[in-house]
């Protein structure tokens, strides 16, 4: 569980990774699909919205969002010309709904704030997409505090990436504690820098 008070007080900063770990990524991947679905509907008439979200939504639960499109073109019979559609909302979507914080994260964010610490981002893939979703994020008012960067600048290297946050910002790694998945423990380790796992 985060908690401010479990933080060491030599420590300065705390960098962040976004998907899953801010927030819920699917919770930006449904409203996706959602807009495919609608724009698919208004062009085509078919398929009906409603088939192609309840779909896409089981799928995603099952395999995650990898072949998505691809499936769907399968079962609906849809034209290959819209995966590019597909694709640039993926990128590009002006959501319907704001991306919320999970509430923990959010409290803990706040914390951090109030105690004068650093807020840093790192987030993988597509910088474009990222920028994206952190855009759509309702960060009560936590948006002025906040520096990122994109792993993918860095020739998708996670280790150069938070080398980079150090560099720039005249950190020792061991003033510095980073949030992430737990699949990213051992990288971080080996800079130094202390790990807290997101389940």
């Amino acid at each position: 569980m985060l908690k401010f008070e479990d933080l060491n007080n030599n420590i300065q900063a705390v960098i962040f990774e976004l998907d899953d770990v801010l927030y819920p990524q699917k919770d930006y991947d449904l409203q996706v699909f959602y807009l495919f679905a609608n724009f698919l509907e208004y062009l085509e008439q078919y398929p009906p919205a409603n088939d192609v979200i309840e779909f896409m939504s089981k799928r995603y639960e099952a395999h995650g969002s990898k072949d998505i499109f691809k499936e769907t073109s399968r079962t609906f019979g849809i034209d290959e010309k819209y995966e590019e559609n597909f694709n640039s909302l993926y990128v590009n979507a002006k959501l319907p709904l704001k991306l919320l914080l999970y509430k923990e994260v959010l409290a803990f964010l706040q914390e951090l704030v109030v105690n004068r610490k650093q807020i840093y981002i790192v987030t993988k893939g597509n910088p474009q997409k990222q920028f994206n979703k952190i855009k759509h994020l309702e960060w009560n008012g936590l948006e002025n505090y906040l520096k990122v960067y994109y792993v993918e600048e860095f020739n998708g290297k996670l280790n150069a990436c938070i080398a980079k946050v150090l560099e720039d910002n005249q950190m020792e790694a061991q003033q510095v504690n980073f949030v992430g998945l737990a699949k990213h423990e051992e990288d971080v380790n080996l800079i130094g820098m202390g790990f807290i796992p997101i389940d």
